[in-house]
């Protein structure tokens, strides 16, 4: 098995486990071979070969690498080896003579031997964190090859060497030395030697970090408990790969929730989760909490002593929106209320939705104090969130509004857009399928958008409102967004809560409209035509034609200066599309 890099979450850690094929097998093999249109395509695959024969002889007799080590680059580039190859003139040589060709061509063209080496520990040549000017021989880095045999020596998988070099490239040039002496003091706490190289691959700066360094002292109080006090390395033998993912979910832990040294007991007791759970199930209800408001300190050690959280179907049992907010403790005068204020979220929607749903209708410090100060864990069991699947009179009304917009609309992004509305709190009703029709773009797209008002500063109950009634708001780019907030906060002096109001302002157009319309109001405020400043939705609302007559009121000479020297013939476009 490899490595790739890959992103995870909001969190630090980003490195998913993907087969090997993908890079060493031959599929990958085959998939480089059609490439070379160089060769007939019976010779391909012969060529690749003999390829890898002339690269491993090349690095050990002519670069003077140890064979053990020239012998894992060329094994595993094939990549690097195929986009080598693909240079080489054969001129329809027969197969007997590649050998030939291909030690000729290497004693004349020198290649650069690190892009080799950086596939082979599983990172693509191109990667943006590979240094960028490095010189063409591994020889000349000879930091790097005495750490990378140290590594080695002590037993860590060639192929997962770039796990390290993503996180901490410094490992690759400390004193060899210093990373066994490192390392077998890791073991010397009482980890077999399998263990360690896991825990390293996992957490790499446990082998940069300074002597005693006091998170590193802390994860491995942590993790003792864990892999030797409970044994979980028991469940897992000598199999490097089986740790590295049992190490995987425990780093999700740290990640997401608390800081290390507070959670080797608690992980200690509820080992099981790490041997049975998917890593991406762990992510998911720890971002379910995360999302609920629930503090980060607080989400580990409440997940740990309720496991069967972990074991419950989220995704698939459906609440009913008012029904089930009764249900869970809400008066019915007080559930009332809150419909009216938030009738987007009214209707069915996933149970694995409720952070979305709590938060469009500020209610999630609350259902958390319900979840964890009182202990109703069962209020996410999907039991208890069980509604009749026949469909209500709001769901009816969604799906006749939903097939009338894949008639226009391409099926898949509707569906998409569904389940991105769905999980920021909408529930199954009209309200909901009018916004989806107005939209565009996919469900990534839109929850970045969102993302990036709330990160401005957008309540998330005030944003849905926001939406609902301009939902052409998240057709804008995050950049857009960015600027036309500023220009509302800064130069017009607006707090953001008036979007609240006029969500609308993000939806017209900066540099055609909203920029012109104030240059003109501010050129009458400055000769002093206009005395009070002019609201937003007083300004931009109203057609040109409108806004015009509106001048006229001011000025009778106030229309011409606008078309001479402030009108543009874009005024009329009041919305941007997506960029």
């Amino acid at each position: 098995m490899r490595f790739l890099p890959s992103a995870y979450t909001a969190g630090a850690f980003s490195l998913f486990l993907i087969s090997r094929r993908f890079l060493s097998s031959s599929t990958t093999t085959s998939s480089s071979s059609r490439k070379l249109k160089n060769l007939h395509y019976r010779n391909r695959t012969r060529a690749l070969a003999e390829a890898k024969l002339a690269l491993t002889e090349y690095l050990h007799a002519t670069r003077a690498l140890p064979f053990t080590l020239a012998d894992h680059i060329a094994s595993n580039s094939p990549i690097s080896l195929s986009t080598f190859v693909s240079q080489i003139p054969f001129n329809n040589a027969i197969p007997s003579d590649f050998p030939r060709i291909l030690r000729s061509f290497f004693a004349y063209r020198p290649v650069n031997e690190f892009d080799f080496f950086f596939e082979s520990i599983g990172l693509f040549p191109s990667h943006p964190s590979l240094p960028s000017g490095t010189p063409l021989f591994l020889s000349e880095d000879a930091r790097l090859l005495a750490a990378v045999s140290s590594l080695l020596r002590f037993g860590f998988p060639w192929t997962l060497l770039g796990l390290l070099y993503l996180d901490s490239p410094s490992i690759f040039s400390s004193p060899p030395g210093h990373l066994l002496h490192r390392l077998q003091r890791f073991e010397a706490l009482g980890f077999t030697r399998v263990c360690v190289i896991a825990i390293c691959l996992t957490f790499p700066s446990t082998l940069s970090a300074a002597e005693e360094d006091v998170e590193t002292e802390r994860l491995f109080r942590d993790l003792k408990i864990v892999f030797v006090d409970y044994g979980l390395d028991g469940c897992a033998g000598d199999d490097v790969e089986l740790l590295l993912r049992f190490c995987r979910r425990i780093r999700m832990f740290y990640d997401i929730c608390s800081g290390k040294g507070f959670m080797g007991e608690l992980m200690g007791r509820s080992k099981r989760i790490f041997v049975e759970i998917e890593e991406s199930v762990l992510a998911q209800r720890l971002r379910f909490f995360l999302k609920l408001g629930m503090r980060r300190e607080q989400i580990g050690a409440f997940t740990l002593k309720n496991v069967e959280i972990f074991y419950l179907d989220l995704d698939n049992p459906e609440i009913l929106i008012p029904d089930y907010l009764v249900r869970v403790g809400l008066s019915k005068e007080e559930t009332d209320s809150l419909m009216e204020r938030h009738p987007y979220v009214m209707g069915k929607n996933k149970l694995g939705n409720l952070p979305g749903i709590m938060r469009a209708l500020d209610l999630d410090k609350w259902f958390c104090t319900k979840i964890v100060d009182e202990r109703n864990i069962h209020f996410l069991s999907p039991s208890y969130a069980y509604v009749d699947s026949c469909d209500n009179e709001l769901e009816t009304e969604f799906m006749y509004a939903l097939k009338r917009i894949k008639l226009v609309k391409q099926h898949q992004f509707v569906e998409v857009k569904v389940d991105f509305f769905l999980s920021i709190g909408f529930g199954k009703n009209k309200m909901t399928s009018k916004a989806i029709g107005l939209v565009s773009g996919n469900k990534e797209l839109l929850q970045e958008r969102f993302d990036c008002l709330i990160g401005m500063g957008i309540k998330y109950d005030m944003l849905c409102r926001m939406i609902i009634a301009a939902p052409k708001i998240l057709n804008q780019c995050e950049n857009m967004l960015h600027q036309k907030v500023n220009y509302l906060c800064q130069d017009l002096g607006y707090p953001i809560e008036y979007l609240n109001s006029f969500p609308a302002f993000l939806s017209f157009d900066l540099e055609n409209r909203i920029k012109l319309r104030y240059k003109i109001l501010n050129w009458l405020r400055d000769n002093g035509l206009v005395k009070k400043p002019f609201a937003p939705a007083t300004v931009l609302a109203n057609s040109e034609k409108r806004f015009i007559f509106n001048l006229s009121c001011i000025h009778p000479a106030a229309p011409k200066q606008w078309l001479e020297c402030f009108s543009s013939h874009n005024d009329r476009n009041a919305v941007i599309e997506t960029s």
